[in-house]
């Protein structure tokens, strides 16, 4: 009897149609990231997913996804049996205010986020094109650190970032929004970059958590006391902007945007603004006290020479004594440096001197004039600060202005004292212009300080000593604390009324717009870090 032929199964090859469906069923699959119960856990800790920021952020469907499919390639400790598409991170392109920028949102979600070999090949691929198209780049950071495991490939995914961060900067404006945890070597990237933003409640950055602080030094701390968003806007300085919540910060985020250029081969935008005939402000002529020991607030200064409600105040909580932030003035966008009476009497000290230096050498890279509004008595004497290195840290501001090549104008308001008066933009050390006000003191020191020395001997002989040293501080103020002596030998450019700065101003930057400088020739200079 023959034995039939057994059939072999045939197969069918999938329809266009059938194709069409896969996609979209992979499509949806990708959306759901990990999945609607983590979805609802994240909204149920007052944050939104990674798709929810991105959508934010951009302009309404202007978000190209790239890599929506990547996956993880480990196999080990059971990870072969989990994958998700995008690998906890979403990248891609879009708009803002219909400029090009770059972003990558990580998803909490999927694996917690966690950085593993692809999800930093994601990141470090989005940075290449951005670097070569010349376009801002954002992170958005929710992440729980490294993939452990992945051992030693998800650390080695952290450092090829860190490189390109450092490769990127002073190339393109890199934003970084810390809108969850953010621990270990995750922190340094965000470190790196211009401007870091935190959520309130929501975020934190350390190095090391509590209970690795409590471990090793005994301390008890919560994750907030560490590195919330407070501290970090307060204490250390780490971040910039401190949020009520995370749709505050993608609109601070955009509004940071606009103010800056898309690249250091570009300018700002320059938005629309008719300069008028008469641009005075008589306000400004009311601000400064007659007592020159009498504080105020610099910010009323600024806020009365910028453009109606331009002025974005960065680092707005931490080292007072120093106010930055950026503005516009006749459309045109600044950077403003200003000292702050109101706050330790505005003398510079470490944090101070730090966080200026930081925000000058921010806008010399993309090319945004620096307004310096000076009332200065000096550095913050004293043994914290000498121990602590304010001699290096205050050399930083002074090496920052020096070297910053975009038009710099200095007004000075009132005190401008010793070795503070040339740190902070005198002519001496590049300034294209310097005003002064006729209120404004430029000298070594205080007058009181200054007779005591250089009279001291007439003052012990005298029979009334203090009526003595009251003279010798009027003959010292007559000649020495005002700007007219500064503004004979040039240092001053004019002395002029308070209520003109900003006509003057509006003036001078659209005079020093074409400014061309050069550093001398060299790989870079090493500032006293």
């Amino acid at each position: 009897m023959d034995e039939k032929k057994s059939k072999k199964p045939v197969y069918t090859l999938p329809t266009n149609k059938e194709k069409y469906a896969l996609l979209k069923e992979k499509e949806k699959e990708a959306l759901l990231g990990g999945g609607e119960d983590r979805i609802q856990t994240q909204h149920d800790k007052g944050k939104l997913t990674a798709r929810e920021r991105i959508h934010l952020l951009l302009d309404e469907g202007s978000f190209e996804e790239i890599g929506k499919f990547v996956m993880h390639r480990c196999k080990d400790f059971g990870l072969d049996q989990q994958y998700y598409p995008g690998d906890g991170v979403i990248t891609g392109y879009g708009t803002v205010n219909g400029r090009l920028v770059y972003v990558f949102s990580q998803d909490f979600t999927v694996f917690g986020g966690s950085l593993s070999e692809t999800h930093a090949e994601k990141i470090v691929k989005l940075m290449d094109l951005a670097m070569q198209n010349g376009a801002p780049i954002i992170g958005l950071n929710d992440s729980g650190g490294a993939r452990i495991q992945e051992g030693v490939v998800s650390l080695a995914g952290y450092a090829d970032i860190f490189f390109k961060n450092t490769m990127a900067s002073g190339v393109i404006p890199q934003i970084s929004a810390i809108m969850g945890p953010c621990a270990g070597g995750a922190v340094y990237s965000p470190a790196i970059t211009d401007f870091i933003f935190m959520v309130e409640n929501t975020s934190y950055m350390f190095v090391t958590g509590p209970n690795v602080v409590k471990t090793v030094t005994q301390e008890n701390v919560t994750a907030e006391e560490l590195g919330g968003a407070s501290a970090h806007s307060t204490k250390s300085g780490v971040t910039h902007f401190a949020c009520a919540n995370e749709a505050v910060c993608i609109n601070e985020i955009k509004k940071l945007l606009s103010y800056v250029p898309q690249n250091c081969e570009e300018d700002a935008p320059v938005y629309p603004y008719e300069v008028k005939e008469d641009e005075t402000v008589a306000k400004l002529n009311d601000l400064i006290p007659d007592n020159p020991n009498k504080p105020y607030d610099m910010k009323e200064v600024i806020n009365g020479i910028v453009d109606a409600d331009s002025f974005l105040e960065v680092h707005e909580n931490f080292a007072e004594n120093i106010v930055v932030g950026m503005a516009r003035i006749g459309g045109r966008s600044i950077g403003v440096v200003g000292n702050q009476p109101a706050s330790l009497a505005g003398v510079l000290d470490i944090n101070a001197s730090t966080k200026g230096a930081r925000f000058v050498r921010f806008c010399d890279c993309f090319n945004i004039p620096l307004l310096v509004l000076e009332d200065v008595p000096g550095f913050l004497p004293g043994t914290d600060q000498e121990w602590n290195g304010i001699i290096t840290n205050g050399a930083k501001l002074l090496y920052a202005f020096s070297e910053a090549t975009v038009p710099r104008i200095t007004v000075i308001t009132r005190k401008a004292y010793g070795g503070a008066y040339d740190v902070m933009n005198s002519k001496h050390i590049g300034a294209d212009m310097n005003y002064a006000w006729p209120m404004a003191e430029i000298a070594v020191m205080g007058a009181k300080g200054a007779a005591e020395i250089i009279f001291r001997k007439e003052i012990s002989a005298a029979d009334d000593p203090e009526v003595k040293l009251q003279e010798k501080i009027d003959e010292y103020t007559g000649k020495f604390a005002n700007p007219y002596r500064a503004a004979h030998r040039g240092y001053i450019d004019e002395v002029i009324l308070p209520e003109d700065t900003r006509s003057k101003l509006i003036r001078a930057f659209k005079m020093l717009e074409n400014k061309v400088a050069t550093l001398p020739r060299k790989k870079h200079g090493n500032i006293p870090l």
